[in-house]
């Protein structure tokens, strides 16, 4: 899909997305609503998936040269590459150990898991689209936050209508899942504000090292807190990260760039 973004071909992607997701969600269901062996159904629902995806890669494979620069890649995508391996790891420990806090919170964590998860990685667009327009020389910071936002809202509104529709199946504490929620709600409204500035200095010269290794500071940050005897140790850890990463993300953009009035990042 990244391939076809950076060549400009999004009608196609956005085709092969949409297919992607129709077949994913009739598959299950249609499954659901014959067979009662789950992992028959999430099995079979994984195979169709894997087919279609590997009859697109093979696809797009013939028409281009697959090159790998193992050095290159790994220094563009560092910042990736750490944050999911520590996202394991506080997942991991994190929700094991609030789930030991008694059924209230193992549910209510749970279902805002189940309305949040999917917008966080619908939310990955704004760093795919700021990746684009970056390695092309056409990045507008200006322009770039605001469209974030814009993704930001349809998606806190798909949240807020998730919760209007499913709140009624579970039984939930409000206050704790609220609290959870609002955790999720602040660095939903942050996220942007230092994404798009570490999307920057990740491709910059110089200043990869500098971001890989705040995002190593922050993601342990979390695994840190994820032992923390509290049903909240998920929802500290997310936060004081966020903290960590605006504050030192914003003190390294702005020590060496700024921002002009068209919205170009310029130097200091």
């Amino acid at each position: 899909m990244e391939k076809l973004y950076f060549e400009g071909k999004e009608k196609i992607a956005n085709k092969y997305m949409l297919t992607l997701n129709a077949l994913n969600f009739s598959v299950l269901i249609g499954l659901s609503l014959l067979i009662k062996n789950k992992v028959t159904i999430v099995a079979i629902t994984l195979s169709v998936i894997f087919i279609y995806t590997l009859i697109i890669t093979i696809k797009q494979y013939r028409r281009f040269k697959f090159k790998i620069n193992l050095l290159k890649n790994t220094k563009y995508e560092s910042v990736s590459i750490v944050k999911n391996a520590f996202f394991f790891m506080t997942y991991l420990f994190g929700f094991s150990n609030a789930l030991e806090f008694g059924e209230e919170y193992t549910v209510a964590l749970n279902f805002v898991a189940l309305v949040t998860d999917t917008q966080w990685d619908s939310l990955s667009a704004i760093e795919t689209v700021a990746k684009i327009d970056i390695s092309k020389g056409k990045f507008n910071y200006k322009e770039h936050r605001r469209n974030a936002y814009r993704l930001l809202g349809i998606l806190l509104f798909t949240t807020l209508l998730m919760i209007a529709i499913l709140y009624r199946y579970y039984k939930l504490n409000f206050i704790i899942t609220l609290m959870y929620l609002s955790v999720e709600i602040v660095n939903f409204l942050a996220e942007p504000l230092y994404d798009l500035k570490i999307c920057y200095l990740q491709l910059a010269d110089k200043f990869e090292s500098k971001v890989t290794s705040n995002k190593l500071v922050a993601s342990g940050i979390r695994v840190v807190t994820s032992f923390l005897k509290t049903p909240f140790c998920t929802a500290i850890g997310q936060t004081l990260s966020m903290i960590e990463q605006y504050i030192v993300v914003n003190i390294i953009f702005y020590r060496n760039f700024k921002i002009n009035k068209e919205g170009k990042v310029v130097k200091k």
